[in-house]
């Protein structure tokens, strides 16, 4: 029986042999050092292409000191993490543009406080150049953890707390969530609708607090009777929707606060024998399509683009971590606030 001849992989000396270089010539252009003339660096780029040359990571980073890596964490437990398609899209952004600039995603999951420090010591461990961080709380302390341990951040979502340290407001990119609301309150209102609730999400959470707060801006006087806290799942739409009902029977009208707490409301509302839009008229927040549109009726929404939010966490925190080498003129980096839209389907 034969066996196959292992091909044994190129290396860095037949990279420079076949440019005529020094060895030394050859990793600086290979792993990303200066100071070598164009036509030489030429040869060596054509050489590596030739051989199929695969430059070694840890060498590269000693002359970088770049990793080409970003770590990617997620303030919620795994379940919540691997049902919500919200999480999906924002990671395929955000993996769309780290690959455009070859750089690895390192996704890091936490079940609750007591794995934080597994994630601190790993940032401490100068495994990635920086991270993206979303779905935080109130009392999260894992931009502290990234800053304890040198690792420039951007967040998902509006943060409300300052930087311990320097007293500044973190790098973030968010969609006008108050905006987006107010949209959803007056689209049910040019309705004819008069006694809308709103299904508001964890009001730990900055999004929460401003969708709320656009609900209010253009409903001042509802009393607390119509407004009930969910928690971004389907089960917890369905509480607030049955709570709502049980305290405030004559709604016509529901504004929750993400798509999956809708189709929460939703069920609860066809279970209980109110027609949609016919009776109660439901709006939503995301414009997820694998939720609104196969709901029953499709969901009306407020849309904002999660996919193009999560490229542009990345391309925020790349920009952060290699600034243009004549920064004169460049404005300096400021946090992303991305627009939403009304998407009108047969619920409201």
């Amino acid at each position: 029986m034969s066996h196959p001849i292992p091909v044994s992989r190129p290396t860095l000396e037949a990279v420079a042999a076949m440019a005529g270089v020094s060895r030394a010539t050859a990793s600086r252009v290979v792993n990303g050092g200066a100071g070598v003339r164009g036509p030489l660096a030429e040869r060596v780029r054509q050489a590596v292409d030739e051989l199929g040359y695969i430059p070694n990571q840890a060498a590269r980073t000693l002359v970088t000191r770049h990793n080409d890596a970003i770590a990617v964490i997620v303030a919620e437990p795994e379940a919540r993490f691997f049902t919500d398609p919200f999480f999906a899209r924002q990671i395929r952004g955000i993996s769309r543009e780290l690959s455009t600039y070859d750089n690895q995603l390192v996704l890091l999951l936490t079940n609750g406080t007591s794995d934080y420090q597994r994630v601190g010591r790993y940032l401490s461990g100068g495994h990635v150049d920086g991270a993206l961080i979303f779905s935080l709380h109130t009392d999260d302390s894992l931009t502290a953890l990234a800053r304890d341990a040198g690792v420039p951040i951007v967040v998902g979502g509006r943060p409300t707390w300052p930087d311990p340290r320097t007293g500044r407001r973190t790098l973030y990119v968010d969609c006008d969530n108050r905006g987006g609301a107010r949209d959803a309150v007056r689209h049910l209102l040019g309705l004819g609708r008069r006694r809308v609730a709103h299904i508001a999400g964890p009001l730990d959470q900055p999004a929460s607090v401003d969708r709320l707060d656009g609900f209010r801006d253009v409903l001042p006087d509802t009393g607390p009777g119509l407004i009930a806290e969910g928690d971004f799942t389907p089960e917890g739409g369905a509480r607030a929707m049955a709570e709502l009902l049980e305290r405030s029977p004559d709604i016509d009208a529901v504004f929750a606060a993400s798509d999956v707490m809708a189709s929460g409301a939703l069920r609860v509302l066809r279970g209980t024998g109110r027609r949609v839009p016919d009776d109660v008229a439901v709006v939503g927040f995301d414009d997820m399509v694998s939720v609104a549109e196969w709901t029953d009726p499709p969901l009306t929404t407020v849309r904002q683009d999660i996919e193009e939010m999560g490229r542009l966490m990345a391309r925020l925190l790349l920009r952060a971590l290699r600034p243009p080498a004549d920064a004169l003129g460049v404005p300096a980096l400021s946090s992303i606030v991305t627009p939403t839209q009304l998407v009108v389907r047969a619920s409201a």
